[in-house]
């Protein structure tokens, strides 16, 4: 039998076991599939690859049968890594909800923050906010609805809520310079918000149409 592999407790080691495993089955079992390798010149290269496998696998998982239906087997299975290897990085669906939505949050604040930047009328950088906003809609895959929360634990709907906090910022900073210029009228600005954004999850308007309609429950 092999020694011990050094540092067989890190995700890595525990990856290299699992390879040579998995190649002894092959030789006993001449039909098994082989798993397309990740190659990587690092361990963190190679680390974000797998993660981006499981997060890609789960936005598909999400359209095909909703979040209730999905359990780590299958996006191990989606994401073409071993069964066991994907408890390396997430330890269960909790974690992968809140490390996906992280990143996704991220991308997303990063792009839709970037378009209106430089811009001061608050009118303006609103149409720039909407479009980018409807723009980004479909490469987004966010679904965090109530089927999703019902799902995750406490310690996960509070990280989940950071994130959503994280992406409503953006929204408003641009309402908040629009009050203070005088541009918009808003009474309540979690309202505001939360309409806002309702709004562009519409799907069966045009976006002329709905930039107009934003602008003016503004008062702009």
């Amino acid at each position: 039998m092999p020694g011990t592999v050094p540092g067989c407790g890190s995700p890595e080691a525990a990856g290299h076991s699992v390879g040579l495993i998995d190649r002894a089955r092959r030789s006993a079992h001449p039909r098994l599939s082989v798993m397309p390798k990740i190659t990587a010149s690092s361990v963190a290269e190679h680390r974000a690859q797998v993660h981006r496998r499981v997060f890609d696998a789960f936005a598909a998982l999400i359209l095909d049968r909703g979040h209730a239906a999905i359990t780590m087997a299958d996006l191990a299975e989606r994401a073409e890594i071993g069964r066991t290897a994907i408890y390396h990085y997430f330890r269960d669906m909790d974690a992968v909800v809140v490390a996906y939505a992280s990143e996704e949050t991220q991308r997303y604040v990063e792009r839709l923050a970037a378009s209106p930047a430089g811009v001061d009328d608050p009118a303006e950088r609103m149409r720039i906010y909407v479009r980018q906003h409807l723009a980004m809609r479909d490469e987004f895959h966010f679904g965090f609805g109530p089927e999703l929360f019902g799902m995750l634990s406490g310690e996960a709907l509070v990280r989940i809520r950071d994130h959503v906090a994280d992406a409503e910022a953006v929204l408003r900073a641009i309402l908040r310079a629009g009050v203070a210029s005088g541009a918009f009228d808003i009474v309540d600005e979690h309202s505001a918000v939360s309409l806002v954004h309702g709004c562009l999850q519409r799907r069966d308007t045009t976006p002329a149409a709905l930039e107009e309609f934003v602008l003016r429950g503004l008062g702009a």
